[in-house]
């Protein structure tokens, strides 16, 4: 079964609508340009606050990896998903300071990216289309060469995620802007969303 991961959460009302629908994963945005940026503070009450079957990943932007390591330690995350263009000399570096799971976001615009994913070292990898959390959708056809487990975002929605998961049988899929209103998550959306994964499944 397709599992979820809501990202962006940024408001004890987040964490309380997640532990009420249970997605495998929620995401905490530590990249400062981000508007649903959270300092690591702010992270730390939240992940108090989290449901511990929950997976809670970091998101971070070229971060130094021992900022990085430094959150997997204490706690606040319990993986990291790198966003930025992190290379494999970054990644092995990482692995000197953390043994949490790390996940490689991947922007996927020509059958050569899928290709520099399928050869990651990180154990995930999620591909997304641009900028993430920009809501657009990439070239679906492109996955035909994809030959690893991966995390699917950009621009998913209550109206095309069954499709995607019928069509791709992805290992997860990742939202974040098709989940908000106003600039915030809406828990309503994240209901809905859920549902239309988990009701692909009967």
């Amino acid at each position: 079964m397709t599992k979820i991961k809501l990202c962006g959460l940024s408001r004890p009302c987040d964490i309380e609508t997640a532990n009420r629908l249970r997605p495998e994963y929620i995401g905490f945005v530590f990249a400062a340009k981000s508007i649903r940026y959270v300092s690591s503070e702010k992270a730390a009450e939240l992940k108090k606050l989290l449901h511990p079957s929950i997976k809670a990943v970091g998101v971070f932007v070229r971060e130094n990896p021992e900022t990085v390591a430094g959150l997997l330690r204490n706690g606040i995350i319990d993986m990291a998903q790198l966003h930025g263009n992190e290379s494999e000399e970054y990644i092995a570096q990482l692995r000197t300071l953390t043994d949490k799971p790390l996940i490689k976001a991947f922007r996927i615009d020509t059958g050569q990216d899928v290709e520099t994913a399928n050869m990651s070292t990180a154990d995930y990898v999620l591909l997304d289309s641009g900028q993430g959390g920009s809501g657009t959708v990439f070239d679906w056809n492109l996955l035909e060469k994809i030959d690893r487990p991966y995390f699917l975002a950009g621009g998913l929605n209550v109206d095309n995620v069954r499709s995607a998961i019928e069509r791709l049988n992805p290992y997860a899929v990742d939202i974040s802007s098709g989940i908000e209103t106003a600039g915030y998550k809406d828990s309503r959306k994240m209901e809905n969303f859920v549902h239309a994964v988990t009701s692909s499944y009967r």
